[in-house]
């Protein structure tokens, strides 16, 4: 049996040649057809495949690890399969049972939904590799619907390269591919093209942390017969991942500082005291320190570009409102940008509240056609409306500001990169704030957002109570109505939140539709009851918001539609059904719509069985705290970065070889290095550098277009 791992030539080459970078449609075995699934894979180019990664590995031998798993973890394994057999439910379902063994430890699989052909391809005796959540049904272990691949010796071609190997690549798949299918062009593709892949990191880099090439690195990541030596040749494709990206980020902040200058605005200290005098309530220490950020770079000649972090409530809005009195006692103009009409209108009823009787002339603008819109537009580029309130809006070709000196984006995530860039190309290059009330750990800011100074309120204001939260199973829900009744008998008003819009065949969850239809009926029959998601026209959702804000609607029963930051301060709980199936910053956010009143408010998460041990993690999570800055570390960590913070919103690439939360320490050495490399040379002229400019400007030149203003 074979068990060398460098398959092809290790020969470097001083460019990319067209080979690689040729479309895959002409590799052997390829054409137009498959080509096009392909695409669904995001390969379209020969590297593109040699850089497809197996997403796990199958050992052929048995593996008789299963005596020590537990249930709720994800696992790999192979194992033999025992019995199959199928079984009709009263509902004239079929279920697939099959029965599998690693000699020591039984294992149930089964499917409810399955192409027929499952029920000739599994038989006793074949060896079968098998991944996904192990559960526990009467006693048995079990799993639902895990991926599999049956494994036979004699299925191989007699000339087939990946005959006889014991460890073998699981790749991911679209229609109309196989494994098999898969490994081939793989291996069809290395064997034409091994000794055209080029080095992508400076000799200096690959020298100091002893990085294999890169063409046998990626050989050994789909050929390996020795698992144990892949997580340093993942490193090794992390960091030069994160390399590129940093470069990115190094390069806008020594061009961005040397081409644009901001305005030099002059604290005056007017409308910003007067403001400072009359307000309500005291400021915590927390905004103090970032109004002191917030005016030293706008008293300098930079364009402010920040990121203000800060849980719900902690008092981002007013921190915004001293920043733009301090660009209008300065005679410019300030604007406050919201994802949507409601949040417009909150920042607008409460930044009125807090004026009143300072002499600033506060407008707002929205979209679509309604009377008095064309005197808004009219005032704003007069000057007359010092600060604006608007939503996408603001953006529209015919809105023209006067002297604008400051923008604030408020759930920036919600805006895309070129939003950014052309609110920075503004004529006066006017100062920039961004509000995140989705906390997001260091380590992901320095990559999604490294082209911001980041500022965070980590402090909420003394009269917030905290959310009272706890954990309910499904089979006490009337103990949880019984209380919520209590608070709605107080006046109080009740979020109730469910995963899915209408009953599923595939997924057995509580629905909203169901659910609406339950509480308002039977449960609270006596109080008004709304149902709110997103199938709903836009015009419709914001109407039924509005009542419930009104007060008008008691319960509203919702999907995750809920909009992060509106204010609806008499609501007092919050109920989120079948909690087990969110991710951690999502349960934060729902938590984050109550305990915004002078009233003690609670948060019920209800876990239906049964509950994964990451799952279960969450929710243990979500009890001990309610600092959102833990809790996206701890979300970060469980599930990883994925869409949590919108990478598709922030222009940067969802990396396909790093892992933000297991990758900390490679993200820092690869900022390092990229920063002291473009602070050395930050055009590449050196000779050290062509390869590093080359590679550099043939990945990120559109990206760059994007944010070097």
């Amino acid at each position: 049996m074979q068990h060398y791992t460098l398959v092809f030539m290790a020969e470097s080459s001083s460019t990319y040649t067209s080979g690689v970078q040729q479309s895959v449609k002409f590799l052997k075995g390829v054409g137009e057809n498959r080509a096009r699934l392909l695409g669904k894979l995001g390969i379209t180019t020969v590297l593109d495949l040699l850089e497809h990664f197996p997403r796990a590995y199958i050992n052929r031998k048995l593996n008789p690890s299963l005596f020590d798993v537990q249930v709720g973890d994800r696992i790999a394994f192979t194992a033999m399969i025992s019995w199959v057999d199928t079984r009709h439910t009263p509902k004239g379902k079929v279920i697939l049972n099959v029965g599998v063994s690693d000699s020591k430890v039984a294992i149930v699989c089964s499917w409810f939904s399955y192409p027929k052909a499952y029920e000739t391809l599994f038989k006793p005796g074949r060896l079968v590799w098998l991944t996904g959540t192990l559960s526990e049904f009467n006693g048995q272990f079990q799993m639902l619907h895990p991926e599999f691949e049956l494994i036979e010796e004699d299925e191989a071609e007699e000339n087939d390269f990946w005959k006889g190997r014991e460890v073998l690549p699981v790749y991911p798949l679209t229609e109309g591919f196989t494994q098999k299918l898969l490994r081939r062009l793989v291996f069809n593709a290395f064997a034409l093209y091994a000794k055209q892949i080029e080095e992508n990191l400076p000799a200096t880099i690959v020298e100091q942390y002893g990085f294999l090439a890169r063409n046998v690195a990626l050989q050994k990541m789909h050929f390996s017969q020795k698992p144990e030596e892949l997580p340093d040749i993942k490193r090794r494709f992390a960091y030069e991942e994160l390399f590129y990206s940093q470069i990115l980020w190094a390069r806008h902040k020594v061009f961005h500082g040397i081409k644009i200058k901001g305005i030099n605005f002059v604290n005056k200290r007017e409308l910003t005291t007067s403001l400072y005098k009359q307000l309500p309530f005291q400021l915590t220490n927390a905004q103090k320190s970032v109004l002191r950020e917030l005016f030293a770079d706008m008293c300098s000649d930079k364009q402010m570009s920040r990121l203000l972090q800060g849980d719900v409530g902690s008092g981002k809005t007013v921190v915004t409102l001293f920043a733009m009195l301090l660009a209008v006692e300065n005679g410019y103009q300030a604007a406050l940008m919201a994802p949507t009409e409601i949040l417009a209108d909150q920042h607008f009823v409460t930044m009125n509240t807090l004026l009143k009787g300072l002499d600033v002339n506060v407008c707002i603008l929205k979209g679509g056609n309604y009377k008095g819109k064309a005197e808004i537009k009219a005032d704003i580029e007069s000057g007359k409306a010092q600060l604006v309130i608007g939503t996408h809006a603001l953006l529209q070709k015919d809105v023209h500001f006067a002297k604008l000196g400051f923008v604030c984006v408020d759930e920036q995530h919600r805006f895309g990169v070129e939003q950014r860039a052309r609110l920075a190309r503004m004529a006066l290059h006017p100062d920039l704030l961004y509000l995140s009330a989705t906390p997001i750990p260091r380590s992901l800011a320095m990559t999604v957002y490294g082209d911001l100074e980041v500022s965070i309120i980590n402090e909420m204001p003394p009269s917030r109570k905290p959310v009272h939260t706890v954990v309910r199973s499904s089979t006490k829900i009337d103990l949880v109505f019984a209380q919520v009744q209590k608070e709605l008998e107080a006046g109080r008003q009740v979020y109730i939140v469910c995963p899915l819009v209408e009953e599923s065949e595939k997924l057995s969850l509580l629905d909203a539709t169901n659910l609406y239809e339950y509480v308002s009926t039977k449960v609270f029959p006596k109080f008004s009851c709304a149902l709110l998601h997103g199938r709903m026209k836009a015009a419709q959702k914001d109407e039924i918001m509005l009542k419930f804000k009104a007060g008008d609607t008691k319960i509203l029963v919702s999907t995750t539609v809920i909009e992060v930051g509106v204010d609806v301060p008499n609501a007092s709980v919050m109920i989120v059904e079948h909690a087990e199936r969110f991710g951690l910053a999502q349960m934060h956010q729902l938590r984050g719509r109550v305990g915004r009143g002078n009233a003690q408010s609670y948060c019920f998460l209800i876990e239906h069985q049964p509950i994964g041990k990451i799952a279960r993690e969450r929710l243990n999570t979500m009890t001990r705290t309610t600092d959102g800055f833990i809790i996206a570390e701890k979300d970060l960590e469980l599930r990883g970065p994925g869409e949590l913070f919108g990478f598709e919103q922030s222009g940067m690439p969802i990396f396909r070889f790093a892992n933000i939360m297991r990758d900390q320490d490679v993200l820092k050495l690869a900022r390092d290095d990229a920063f002291a490399i473009v602070n050395d040379d930050p055009d590449f002229e050196k000779p050290e550098n062509a390869l590093l400019k080359r590679l550099y400007h043939h990945q990120f030149s559109k990206k760059e277009e994007l944010i070097l203003y």
